[in-house]
């Protein structure tokens, strides 16, 4: 288990949220390491995130990169958290990288994270969003996302290890703030969660060595033009961060934004100017007290299944085979192919709901997907929202994951999107119902909002 010396004294406390403060030999330690790798292609790929785009990238105007923070001090106690400068990192492949480091490490599945920044300005990978160009890759283009989903795999478990290997000594301690440039794009003065979360790791001698944060907002403030690669918003603050707290490895994570752009957006000074925000809001809820953590990592997952709505008849898919929508017709053809072949459309999508709590000081929600902000908003009403930190786009982006009242009220997010993610068709009204069911599951009572 993860190794506690002592709890936190209130003067050491103090002590610590000051500007940098030296540790006393007596305080509370976890094992913990960081590290981090680059991830750019050194290639011409296509980039994921518009359909507009028909060619290979054109050009870097910012380089991507991959971070893992580990937490224990035993092979029972591992726990990993990666990020990730890509538009949907898939089950299949969060897997293969479990399944690695359970066999290299001993890490649990339970023990291990995957979070997308849902950059648009990143490389595609196989399977993830797989009909975004609603048309066939060319074969010599395919060859080249492959060949890069197979080299982000072995560098995601690089630097898992390598994170684990860097372990020593170090504090944590958490806070929130806000940011600002998150906008409901449904409906203009829509709900949206402005929350910054941050998680800091301090060595004995008070210097920072990793930050991880999140924050529920598109990495969209950049177009499908240039056609380069960049790792929008989320990329220019971990660039801005890395600046200002020199050897620090900074971690960024995506809440439920599923349903919120950037603004302002749609040019490149838009996302650095976002990511500054971020950098700026962070770097003063550094210099504030935190919330010290002490006790034990306790991590959760379980699956469920979120059925799929009503399946298209064979009449319906070969109407819309016929559509003068070609994204419709595209996604109608593929699936009339497949019945062809003999084979049956899936009717529920797997879901795997992630929690990782600090005991009763810190619970973390991992959630699988472009989650709307609805979720994040009520589950922070059900539970503290203090002691809660909701991430959306985890250890898989199978598709937009609507509220009840998004559901009902349709259009992208709702449903419309499912076409891009090859889903046939969208999910059930009572979508929302399971999943914070499932989370409600996995955290104690300790967590819920005294009422």
């Amino acid at each position: 288990m993860i190794a506690l010396i002592s709890r936190l004294s209130l003067s050491a406390f103090l002590v610590f949220c000051c500007a940098p403060p030296s540790l006393a030999a007596n305080e509370t330690y976890y094992e913990v390491g960081a590290a981090q790798v680059d991830i750019t292609p050194d290639y011409p790929i296509r980039l994921s995130g518009y359909g507009a785009r028909r060619i290979e990238s054109e050009g870097i105007d910012q380089h991507l990169f991959a971070q893992a923070l580990a937490i224990g001090a035993n092979k029972k106690s591992l726990s990993v958290l990666i990020t990730v400068d890509n538009l949907a990192v898939p089950a299949y492949l969060r897997e293969e990288v479990a399944t690695r480091l359970a066999k290299k490490a001993g890490l649990r599945n339970e023990r291990f994270a995957v979070c997308s920044t849902h950059a648009h300005t990143a490389p595609m990978l196989t399977g993830a969003c797989p009909n975004i160009f609603s048309a066939d890759i060319p074969p010599d283009q395919q060859e080249r996302i492959d060949r890069y989903t197979r080299e982000l795999t072995d560098k995601l478990e690089q630097v898992a290890l390598a994170a684990l290997k860097d372990r020593q000594p170090a504090m944590l301690a958490w806070g929130q703030t806000k940011a600002g440039f998150a906008a409901n794009r449904r409906t203009k003065g829509g709900p949206a969660d402005h929350d910054l979360p941050m998680l800091v790791t301090r060595d004995k001698s008070g210097n920072i060595r990793a930050l991880l944060l999140s924050y529920a907002c598109h990495c969209t403030t950049l177009g499908d033009k240039p056609n380069h690669i960049c790792g929008d918003w989320a990329g220019y603050a971990r660039e801005y961060l890395e600046r200002d707290h020199p050897g620090a490895v900074v971690l960024v994570a995506l809440g439920c934004g599923g349903d919120a752009n950037p603004d302002p957006r749609g040019k490149l000074e838009f996302a650095k100017q976002n990511g500054s925000n971020i950098c700026a809001a962070v770097n003063d809820l550094v210099r504030q007290p935190l919330t010290p953590l002490g006790q034990k990592l306790v991590c959760r997952v379980k699956s469920i299944s979120l059925p799929y709505d009503t399946l298209p008849t064979r009449e319906r898919w070969m109407a819309r085979a016929h559509s003068t929508q070609y994204w419709i017709a595209y996604h109608a053809k593929k699936n009339l192919n497949r019945l062809d072949h003999g084979e049956r459309l899936p009717t529920e999508l797997p879901y795997l709901v992630q929690t990782w709590r600090f005991g009763n000081e810190l619970a973390m929600v991992f959630l699988p997907g472009e989650v709307v902000a609805d979720y994040s908003l009520r589950l922070k009403r059900e539970y503290d929202p203090a002691r809660l930190w909701v991430n959306g786009y985890a250890n898989d982006v199978p598709c937009y994951i609507p509220s009840r009242r998004v559901w009902r009220e349709g259009g992208y997010e709702g449903g419309d999107a499912m076409v891009y993610y090859d889903r046939p068709t969208r999910l059930t009204e009572g979508t929302e119902e399971l999943i914070v069911s499932a989370v409600h599951e996995l955290l104690p009572k300790e967590f819920i909002l005294a009422q």
